[in-house]
């Protein structure tokens, strides 16, 4: 039973969306579950067959607890049944987990302060999501933070987003520090409500991560005293637009609260000072920008609580704790280290420069004879982000299908005329691109569908994916329907699609639901290309920029005259589409673009 919102404890299973012995796709939905914020659709995270429903329709279960039994081949079916025994109900499978999360429980009453305290843990930032990496941590420990303020950037499988706090306090603890990954639901931090309860709740954050517990300076709970138990504060995510970076250009940098309060008040977020990290916009900001009192300066060094990795005590060396564990294997004595991180703090890179696995950051040379600067190139490996990840692993799923290619050239005259007349309106060249490939989609259902073993699976709509370069990766916002859609209409869609796709925004089922897919780099002055056949798709459509070229045409003086032409190459699965029905598809293409009044019906 997933946990559909920051509050829901429980859910009720509104309906089964497959049965006992179904088979499943990854993504697609399986049930409707009632949390306590509305009715969601519940998505199979891996392919299979549902071997046992545990929870029936209409009956309720809590956040964790085993709802049903998924395995991976149809034959297994009986043996996971068979494994049961005479546990195969939810209430035998529900007594079990009782037990462990009773056992969980009282190992966490023992440990946990007598405090008031929440417990943010890593958040699922997407569907597919199985552990994030902290990117940034936007708040220090003992930084005061409030509700909705972002606290931490986070990289997910999709993007990398901000997550707010829940709730008012003190950041206590941070469990999983910058660069470091946890899996989805585990402790990352620790809110105090008191400043005082900081030290008592960074002794219990060590016994979370595994560490040696430090001295704590709170007295421990008497055993009479029952020990808190930390509410359940899961962030939640908002998109991050480059978080920690300064307010330059006409780009602001503000957290989505102050961004929300701003909005509310009126008030422009251009004639508001940041004080946060790297001038970033908090809510408190805001609120002081619309009561003219003067932006609050960051607390000074003598009123913030003292830190041990900036304000060293006597013979201490600061060094960030990724360095220590570097100059340990190494076998370094940091003191031997210069550092060059703030405040002259230690840093991961200085451990690797000393033992050679890095090379120190050289000067620029002096201006060559005319006086260009030297270029300074990328070197050494470049983890992949989450997003590019999936890209990889997408590519090396589609080589196991046989497919062919099929090229042809588009007179693009008449299709240039209307896009002139139309583009005052806000329509784009690949909303038009789109809206032309539906309609001869219409014609020939075959290059809209999808192979299975068993035959053809053709799709009832036509939904059009266009692939998009965005920083980091590469995604495919989808037109749905759009055969069905005016111009205007697919116009205005997809400008939000770029947009939130750019911004990270973009929901699952705006980049997966498409049916046939466009890869479009003419803009970049490319002649002509193959595009990759996506899994789980018939087709795709690569187009190539237009050219002019000298064709004869008996009406002209000269007997020549110069034409508007572009290349375009049908990539398809060979299983379920052949050579014939691919080149009837390209020739019913060219004449809709010939005559192309048919797309403002």
């Amino acid at each position: 039973m997933p946990a559909l919102s920051s509050t829901m404890k429980e859910g009720r299973v509104v309906s089964w969306l497959k049965s006992e012995g179904d088979e499943v796709e990854a993504g697609e939905a399986i049930m409707v579950v009632e949390s306590d914020k509305a009715d969601m659709d519940v998505e199979a995270f891996e392919d299979g067959f549902i071997a046992k429903i545990l929870v029936g329709e209409g009956e309720t279960a809590p956040v964790g607890e085993i709802v049903a039994l998924m395995v991976a081949e149809q034959s297994e079916i009986a043996g996971a049944v068979a494994s049961l025994g005479g546990e195969g109900s939810s209430a035998a499978v529900a007594k079990k987990e009782e037990t462990v999360v009773a056992d969980a429980s009282a190992a966490v009453s023992v440990a946990a302060p007598s405090c008031e305290f929440s417990q943010v843990d890593m958040p699922a930032l997407s569907s597919t999501m199985k552990e994030g990496k902290v990117v940034s941590w936007l708040k220090a420990e003992g930084d005061a933070i409030s509700a909705g303020e972002a606290i931490m950037v986070v990289e997910s499988d999709k993007a990398d987003m901000d997550v707010e706090a829940f709730e008012d306090g003190f950041l206590a603890a941070i469990i999983t520090p910058e660069g470091e990954s946890s899996a989805v639901g585990s402790p990352v931090a620790l809110i105090a409500a008191q400043e005082a309860d900081i030290p008592a709740l960074k002794a219990y954050a060590a016994t979370l991560n595994g560490s040696a517990a430090p001295v704590a300076a709170a007295p421990a709970a008497t055993s009479s005293a029952p020990a808190a138990v930390p509410k359940a504060a899961v962030a939640a995510p908002k998109t991050a637009a480059a978080a920690a970076a300064a307010n330059t250009g006409d780009r602001i940098i503000a957290s989505p609260l102050a961004k929300k309060n701003a909005e509310a008040l009126g008030i422009d977020l251009r004639t508001v000072t940041g004080t946060g990290p790297d001038g970033r916009i908090t809510a408190a900001d805001v609120e002081n920008a619309a009561s003219g009192a003067a932006p609050k300066k960051a607390a000074s060094a003598t009123s913030a609580p003292k830190k041990a990795s900036w304000t060293p005590a006597p013979g201490v060396i600061a060094a960030t704790p990724m360095a220590r564990a570097a100059a340990k294997k190494a076998k370094i004595d940091l003191a031997t280290i210069q550092g060059t991180g703030e405040f002259g703090r230690v840093t991961l890179d200085d451990i690797k420069i000393a033992t050679g696995e890095k090379k120190p950051e050289r000067k620029n040379a002096a201006k060559g004879a005319a006086g260009a600067a030297p270029v300074e190139l990328p070197a050494g490996l470049v983890p992949f982000t989450g997003m590019q990840r999936a890209v990889s692993k997408n590519m090396e799923a589609t080589l196991a299908t046989p497919v062919f290619r099929v090229s042809r050239e588009i007179e693009m005259d008449a299709f240039n005329d209307l896009y002139q007349k139309v583009k005052p309106k806000g329509v784009t060249v690949s909303a038009l691109l789109a809206k032309a490939v539906a309609l001869a989609i219409e014609k020939h259902p075959i290059i809209n569908s999808s192979y299975s073993p068993q035959g053809t699976v053709f799709n009832p709509d036509i939904n059009i994916a266009m692939a998009v370069a965005i920083d980091g990766g590469l995604i495919t916002p989808t037109l749905k329907y759009a055969n069905e859609r005016n111009i205007i209409e697919l116009g205005e869609n997809w400008k939000e699609l770029v947009q939130k796709a750019k911004d990270g925004k973009l929901t699952p089922d705006e980049y997966n639901s498409g049916t046939f897919t466009i890869s479009n780099l003419g803009m970049f002055g490319v002649s002509q290309f193959d595009a990759i056949l996506p899994a789980g798709m018939g087709g795709i459509l690569a187009i190539g920029g237009t050219t002019e070229q000298i064709v004869p045409c008996d009406k002209a003086v000269l007997g020549m005259k110069k034409v508007s032409k572009m290349t375009v190459t049908l990539t398809c699965d060979h299983r379920q589409i052949y050579g014939a029905d691919a080149a009837l598809f390209l020739k019913d293409f060219n004449e809709i673009m010939g005559n192309p009044a048919q797309l403002l019906l």
